[in-house]
């Protein structure tokens, strides 16, 4: 796994050092081992992983002209969360590829964090920390409310109810960057999400489609930029940004 993610990681212009291959290897295994006893992913094949995990989360590399991803790629040490992280994606590759980055992983299910906490002290992780709590809820003022410089999330959820959890969390001048698939760059959802964007004090400012190097695997980021506060009845009660998303 070493040399594999060494050079999907060169791909995108990511030059790992071998401590950092060694912790994307050791965090393989942790994943792979964990599996049997908690379902945390479909993809367990060691190339597949390197690609469709590892390398799709390092994705925001191509958004290189973003002020808050330039200063990721520069050393400083941004806030991130990670949404709906699961099993750690993208918020765990993004650690061990950008150390000095500061990031927060949530999630909802106790036993996916109980396994994020499993690899941040297996791989020597600092400056990262993972959470259990519905996002709907640390949302809310006097927590982490827009105190992050980037909210990422690869959930599996409209843009509308995707913008209804992270938007909140990101500072005035900050973005939700959103993982998609490269059909939402001309689909329903993405004109669908325009009204909830606004309302949630965000701006869609850019929409770029790539196809991971030497892959099929056709992708899209969707960032978001903060341009105000996002309203205090925001994040509604839990359920509702899914249940009843804003469009």
């Amino acid at each position: 796994m070493n040399e594999l993610i060494k050079k999907e990681c060169s791909k995108l212009g990511i030059e790992l050092s071998d401590k950092q291959a060694e912790q994307f290897a050791l965090y393989y295994e942790m994943l792979i081992k964990k599996n049997e006893q908690v379902n945390l992913t479909a993809i367990t094949e060691k190339e597949d992983v390197a690609v469709k995990h590892f390398a799709d989360s390092l994705g925001l590399v191509f958004l290189k002209n973003n002020p808050c991803v330039k200063r990721m790629l520069s050393g400083e040490g941004i806030k991130i969360i990670d949404i709906g992280t699961g099993a750690g994606f993208p918020g765990i590759p993004l650690k061990i590829a950008f150390p000095n980055v500061n990031v927060t992983l949530l999630d909802s299910l106790n036993k996916r964090v109980v396994f994020l906490d499993e690899v941040i002290t297996g791989l020597k992780l600092e400056k990262i920390k993972a959470i259990h709590s519905r996002a709907e809820d640390q949302a809310a003022p006097g927590k982490l409310r827009e105190t992050f410089d980037i909210a990422v999330s690869r959930a599996v959820a409209n843009m509308s109810t995707l913008s209804e959890y992270c938007i909140p969390y990101v500072k005035k001048g900050g973005y939700f960057i959103a993982y998609k698939s490269g059909e939402f760059a001309k689909g329903e959802e993405r004109q669908a999400s325009e009204k909830a964007i606004k309302v949630f004090g965000g701006s869609l400012e850019t929409v770029y489609e790539y196809t991971l190097p030497d892959t099929d695997y056709f992708r899209c980021l969707a960032a978001v930029k903060k341009v105000q506060p996002t309203p205090k009845k925001y994040p509604r009660k839990a359920g509702l940004p899914s249940k009843e998303p804003i469009c």
